[in-house]
């Protein structure tokens, strides 16, 4: 074999490696909480309408809403006592607080992501919980990857819809959510 030849056969080599990593990446959509949520389910959430942020610990939140979600909103509820419409949906993506110590006023800004948390509202599929089901996915950055929360996540998720459901009871009057939408 001479140089060209084998020039050409490393490039080849080079390119299908490539190709395998990129398609090795995780889609995160097929990830999935064994007996509860799949990621799939909330397909588009990144470019969903922001509800509220928060700060929480080490963690700064944003949270979002799909369209029949900032509708309830807009309507009332859960204020008015109403509860929110099936296909309500809500993601909850949280990163690591980061203060930006060389920035005006030293604000705390999105580090590393943590996690992301997801609600939808189907009284029928959740009925034992609310009429809400929950899901938890931990983020890996080391790895690009997203896996299902579990016992040993802060906090503790169980492998199901329902791992949220005993935080949100005590909210219960309104609907089981605690974000309230944002003034604009």
């Amino acid at each position: 074999m001479n140089l060209a030849s084998k020039y050409v056969a490393a490039l080849t080599a080079c390119a299908a490696l490539t190709a395998t990593i990129a398609f090795a990446a995780q889609d995160k959509y097929s990830v999935k909480v064994p007996g509860g949520l799949a990621f799939s389910e909330f397909k588009g959430y990144e470019s969903w309408e922001l509800i509220s942020v928060s700060h929480n610990g080490d963690h700064l939140a944003a949270i979002l809403g799909n369209p029949a979600m900032i509708n309830a909103y807009k309507a009332g509820i859960p204020a008015n006592g109403k509860p929110f419409p099936d296909g309500a949906k809500m993601a909850k993506v949280h990163w690591d607080a980061v203060k930006k110590e060389a920035y005006p006023g030293q604000p705390w800004a999105p580090g590393k992501q943590a996690d992301v948390d997801f609600m939808v509202k189907d009284v029928k599929r959740f009925a034992d919980s609310g009429g809400w089901g929950y899901g938890a996915f931990k983020y890996n950055a080391a790895a690009d990857a997203f896996s299902p929360a579990d016992t040993s996540s802060k906090p503790p998720q169980e492998h199901d819809a329902k791992c949220g459901f005993a935080c949100h009871t005590i909210v219960k009057n309104r609907d089981f959510v605690f974000t309230e939408y944002g003034h604009r």
